[in-house]
């Protein structure tokens, strides 16, 4: 009796599996030293940053960091679940996605004196949802299991 059947089927990673698991481990792993970087106050980090918009950032609310939280560690974590081919990286993309958009439509409404990060806003999200798109692409072609 044959014990495969079409649910067993081992798919190959593409190789732009590598390329973009790879940028998005970076890209978020980035965001996550941000957020540890800000929330510690480590100060090599900090700065380069004015004074006023450091405090700006530091007054928000604490559900915001929350939201941060979640978009940037959600984000690498799943970046590493990609690059595992796991599943998982799907619904941990998606609760990432939500949580980046929340932080960034706070960020656009409240933004920090002198500055106009709508622009980075938009590609934080953007990003965030193509990511989203091409790993649920992975699921069903069967790239993740």
């Amino acid at each position: 009796m044959n014990s495969n059947s079409d649910t067993d089927i081992n798919v190959q990673a593409p190789w732009h599996l590598w390329l973009i698991g790879g940028l998005m481990a970076l890209w978020n792993g980035f965001a996550s030293f941000d957020y540890l970087a800000t929330v510690f106050r480590y100060e090599p980090y900090l700065a380069g940053f004015p004074e006023e918009m450091l405090a700006h950032y530091l007054a928000a609310p604490l559900w915001m960091f929350g939201m941060w939280a979640i978009g940037a560690f959600g984000g690498f974590a799943s970046a590493i679940l990609l690059l595992m081919r796991n599943k998982l990286a799907v619904k941990i993309l998606a609760v990432s996605l939500i949580a980046a958009v929340i932080a960034q439509i706070y960020g656009i409404l409240n933004p920090p004196p002198g500055d106009s990060s709508v622009l980075l806003s938009m590609v934080i999200i953007v990003i965030a949802a193509l990511v989203l798109v091409y790993a649920n692409w992975l699921q069903r072609c069967g790239v993740l299991r």
